[in-house]
């Protein structure tokens, strides 16, 4: 079988793709793919690797021998799926591949709110505490999480992990209804926004979830309420946050995703970044970790196992 790996770059230089390229014949690498080069680089191949390269109907439409894809992610809307199935394309997605490098950085994202280690960096560098009448700087509450009150939002693996690591600080922990379940007997997050000390995110972005917190139910927040949202730019509505945060009508806010990768037309959340706001903003990096870069490989390498043994090729 013939395989092409469209955006090889996006996972980095530090991976092995051996694992999957000793299971085909003929075997290329393109560290980037524009929109343009797409349909070429397809058109002769039976395996496709893609990480956030797109794949739409008129691309598919032009790779005759294409017989599946193989998503180096967990999402899989950058392929046209109705267009895939037409041409009896399968499409494989890679899932929990980076939960504890994911997990890690959500908990990082909370602790650097709960401290406000960035804004008082930035005292330090400011040189504010080289010029102290005290030996400490005060200027900022920092938060115990010991006895906090942690809601998570999305409780498949990543969820649960993180949910573990709260713990282990002393935090209580309520899992939120799954948004768009009417049967779900969990409580739904806006029952559970006025006891949260800490609102973490980590469901998928959906019809049921974008915007799921927004002007509508952060009235309901603690003033001194954490956000920290690792999952999806939209499901916290960016505008509405920031002019929270602003207001005074929560405490904090952490995201390593925003609507719009990379956010070329700018952003709320970023036009706030400079302003004095207890504010963290990570540039999706929280599944950045080598083990994790590299399990995307080998669960892709093992779906692509699979969907030989099953064709019998």
């Amino acid at each position: 079988m013939k395989g092409v790996v469209l955006d090889a770059a996006s996972l980095g230089q530090d991976v092995d793709w051996q694992p999957i390229a000793e299971q085909l014949s003929d075997w290329q690498v393109f560290n980037e793919t524009s929109p343009e080069q797409c349909a070429e680089r397809i058109k002769d191949v039976d395996i496709v690797f893609s990480n956030k390269v797109v794949l739409d109907s008129k691309a598919l439409q032009s790779a005759t021998r294409l017989k599946w894809i193989g998503i180096l992610a967990t999402g899989t809307n950058n392929v046209d799926h109705v267009a895939a199935q037409s041409h009896n394309i399968k499409v494989a997605n890679v899932e929990a591949y980076g939960t504890a490098s994911v997990a890690q950085h959500t908990l990082s994202l909370m602790l650097n709110l709960a401290t406000q280690a960035v804004r008082y960096q930035q005292r330090v560098a400011s040189g504010a505490w080289q010029t102290a009448a005290r030996f400490c700087l005060d200027d900022f509450p920092v938060v115990q999480l010991a006895g906090k009150h942690l809601v998570i939002v999305g409780h498949g693996e990543l969820g649960q992990a993180v949910e573990s690591l709260a713990k282990a600080f002393g935090m209580r922990v309520t899992i939120a209804a799954r948004p768009g379940k009417a049967d779900d007997p969990r409580p739904s997050l806006n029952a559970l926004l006025p006891s949260a000390d800490v609102i973490s995110f980590h469901c998928p972005l959906t019809e049921d979830t974008r915007d799921l917190l927004s002007v509508d139910n952060l009235k309901y927040c603690k003033p001194s309420a954490l956000i920290v949202n690792a999952a999806r730019g939209g499901i916290v509505n960016e505008s509405d946050a920031v002019a929270a945060l602003r207001r005074g009508d929560i405490g904090g806010l952490a995201v390593d995703v925003l609507s719009e990768e990379p956010p070329r037309n700018g952003n709320p959340i970023l036009d706030a970044i400079d302003e004095p706001l207890n504010l963290v903003v990570t540039p999706h990096s929280a599944w950045l970790a080598p083990e994790a870069r590299q399990a995307i490989i080998d669960i892709s390498a093992t779906n692509l196992r699979t969907f030989i043994h099953d064709v019998g090729q």
